[in-house]
């Protein structure tokens, strides 16, 4: 299972990016994206997902 994010939310503030342990979220096309093969929803490195914990907008990092 991976994360997706809601593109329309996303303000590009960029938290995600650095937060994530897996190096799957990209700034590409003026907006974040979750690599799917990459993602882990942080299973192993922390208890939640880093990227939903970080974002300033609520329910942005969704599951895919």
């Amino acid at each position: 299972m991976s994360l997706k994010i809601i593109v329309s939310q996303c303000t590009v503030c960029g938290a995600c990016e650095f937060e994530c342990p897996n190096a799957a979220i990209k700034f590409k096309n003026d907006t974040y994206v979750i690599d799917p093969a990459l993602c882990t929803e942080c299973e192993g490195s922390y208890d939640s997902p880093q990227c939903a914990e970080v974002c300033p907008v609520p329910d942005t990092c969704v599951p895919a």
